[in-house]
């Protein structure tokens, strides 16, 4: 699940978060290892948070990370495989055959893939919030329970 996985404006690589502090959020590093501070006056979103454009809406970041896994079969992706310009974009629709192409651009490819790439390197692999699913389904078999005992 990455919804603790965030990214820093300014800093490279991924970030765990690890704990808040009074004026800061404690991350450590997916590569390093190392943990570090970030202040209120620094960029942090979460990968759980950004969307990629399509032609029918926004897709979850997580949805385009499983969706790059299957179809990878968990294997990163070689960046430095697409030779052309084009080829990236011809990859990533086959992720998402209807992503929107105007508004998408290969450093965008490039970060996602990048992201994609440090996660299974750090060994994240589930990538959409199982925890929401299941809590739906405790509330929906609760509600069931209260209707079958009136």
């Amino acid at each position: 699940m990455i919804k603790g996985i965030i990214s820093i404006t300014g800093k490279p690589g991924l970030y765990k978060l690890v704990s808040r502090g009074k004026n800061s959020l404690i991350v450590e590093s997916l590569q390093t290892g190392k943990r570090m501070p970030t202040y209120p006056h620094e960029k942090v979103i979460s990968l759980a948070d950004i969307t990629m454009y399509s032609d029918n809406g926004d897709v979850p970041l997580p949805d385009v990370f499983q969706k790059i896994y299957d179809l990878t079969e968990g294997k990163p992706v070689e960046v430095k495989a697409f030779t052309r310009e084009n080829d990236m974009r011809d990859f990533f629709a086959k992720v998402l055959p209807d992503f929107d192409r105007e508004r998408v651009h290969n450093s965008d490819l490039q970060k996602l893939f990048s992201w994609y790439n440090q996660l299974i390197a750090s060994g994240v692999t589930e990538f959409k919030d199982n925890e929401l699913a299941e809590d739906r389904s405790a509330e929906a078999a609760e509600k069931a329970d209260e209707t079958e005992t009136k």
